[in-house]
């Protein structure tokens, strides 16, 4: 899985006016949780920017002071204003220690109701789900490949034997839908044509 390397420093000044110091230096404030204790850090704006504006789930290693931390990320925080990054929250990962993360779908395979003329539509683009790190992975893999159309995948139909799904099962991950030029063929199928 892909992982990308911060250089951080360890924050010592806490509060709105040293907040607002750091961002213009182009910094941003983080914190890392779920290790043995929570790390108070800061790290260049530019060195998050591969994290952040991605759709890829990614570990992060981070350094500070000498120490590497594996992480991924677990919040972030945008200026309302200007929408620039203004904090980052970060979770350690623990080996033995479970993590709840959002992994991204792909849908693989061709739908039989796209070759029938339907076109496939996403209702999901990632699960949010509990496991060990070790099991973390960049995407689930979801074949289409038997979906009809007007059928749809829920999220119960994702089987993964070291993930715990946290979304309602219920819920339709992909679906094909009737395009309008299908229906216009099977409407006109449907009238029978006019006697000259």
């Amino acid at each position: 899985m892909k992982t990308i390397t911060i250089e951080g420093q360890l924050r010592t000044e806490h509060g709105k006016t040293a907040a607002r110091l750091l961002r213009s230096q182009e910094l941003v404030p983080g914190v890392i949780y779920g290790g043995a204790q929570e790390i108070n850090f800061v790290a260049p704006a530019k060195a998050l920017r591969a994290l952040v504006y991605t759709p890829s789930f990614q570990f992060a290693e981070v350094t500070i002071d000498g120490k590497t931390y594996r992480t991924i990320l677990k919040d972030l925080q945008f200026d309302k204003i200007s929408d620039e990054l203004i904090h980052v929250d970060l979770l350690e990962m623990v080996e033995d220690k479970k993590v709840v993360a959002q992994i991204p779908l792909k849908f693989t395979g061709v739908a039989s109701g796209v070759k029938a003329g339907g076109r496939l539509v996403p209702k999901m683009k990632s699960l949010k789900i509990k496991t060990y790190p070790k099991y973390l992975k960049e995407q689930i893999e979801v074949a289409v490949d038997a979906l009809e159309i007007g059928g749809n995948l829920r999220v119960e139909d994702v089987k993964d034997e070291n993930y715990e799904i946290m979304n309602s099962p219920r819920i339709p991950i992909v679906s094909v839908v009737t395009t309008r030029a299908l229906r216009q063929e099977e409407a006109a199928a449907a009238t029978p044509a006019k006697k000259k």
